[in-house]
Parts: structure tokens; sequence; C-alpha cells
């Protein structure tokens, strides 16, 4: 036995770098704990992270029911700053929400305008992502330049978000418009 740099239990090889201890074990795997340990902690991980991954928490439902409040208010604010008004069309293919400004002050529909530029100046459209849905109990109406809404009739409007519960439909109110 060859003994590198006077270490005992050392064998030496062609390069000083190469010197591997003399009783050392070969290992071929991993053990069965190591591997059910592994397994578990996969499990585990699968388990947080896949329904949060293929959107199955209803962030993505609550973030669209969030945008579309927020755009119809926009929507109704912008036709009483603007005096003008603004069309709201809901579609279902894809499911989106698309609103648009008349150019004529007392216009009854937006025929003659365009769309309408949101806060950030880009067309003001909402549109749902993955599995939500939109759905309205009317297929369009209007903001008129006071901000009420028509042809909406009583009690009131109502656009649900697919994944959510009934408690978090959308309303616009027939008289006032008011969006909750």
């Amino acid at each position: 036995m060859t003994l590198l740099g006077g270490r005992p239990g050392v064998k030496a090889g062609p390069f000083v770098f190469n010197a591997e201890p003399e009783n050392r074990t070969s290992s071929a795997g991993f053990s069965l704990i190591e591997l059910v340990v592994v397994i578990v902690l996969l499990g585990i991980v699968a388990a947080v992270v896949m329904p949060r991954w293929r959107g199955g928490s209803g962030f993505e439902e609550r973030a669209l029911h969030d945008q579309v409040i927020a755009a119809l208010r926009y929507a109704q604010k912008s036709a009483v700053a603007a005096r003008r008004t603004v069309c709201v069309t809901f579609s279902t293919a894809p499911s989106k929400v698309d609103f648009s400004i008349s150019s004529n002050y007392g216009a009854s529909n937006c025929s003659t305008g365009g769309s309408l530029a949101g806060p950030d100046g880009t067309n003001l459209s909402v549109s749902a992502s993955g599995s939500t849905t939109i759905t309205s109990s009317v297929s369009n109406f209007t903001f008129d330049a006071a901000g009420r809404p028509s042809p909406i009739s009583s009690p009131a409007a109502s656009i649900s978000i697919s994944g959510l519960p009934a408690a978090l439909a959308i309303t616009v109110e027939s008289e006032t418009g008011y969006v909750h």
C-alpha cells in the first residue's frame, strides 16, 4: 500500500486529486427509507401546488369578478364625465365584456362611436381566461349621460362569473346604475 503524503488509510491514485479512501464501501442505489421520504414529499408538493397551477384555487375567478366590476364602474363614470352614451356588450365565445362610447351627445346607441379607452389608454375590454366564463341576464346595455343603465328592467341586471358562489354575482341597479 502506497501512502499519500504519509496519511494512513488513503491509497494514492495516478493523480493527487484521485485519492480515495481504501475502506470505502460501494453503494448501488438509494435505501428504502430514502425512497419513501422522497415519494411522500412529492405527494405533499403535488397536493399543494397542482390545484393552484391548474387554476382551481378560485383566485382567477375572483380576479375576473373584480375586473368586471371595475370596468363597469369605469364605463358608468366615463358616460357621466363625457356626457355620452357608453355601450356594454357581453359575448360568450370567447367570454368577454366590451365597452364602446358614442361620438354624439344624446345618442341612444354607440353605432357612431368607437371603443372606450381604459385608464391605461388601451381599449377597455375584460376577457375571461382558462375555464372561467362571464354570463349575464342581458346581452348588452348602455349607460346614458346621467349614468343610468338602459334597457335594464326592474329590479336589476345580474352578471355572474363561473366558479364563484351566487352571493358574489355582480348587480347593476336599474334606476341608478350602481354596480356592486
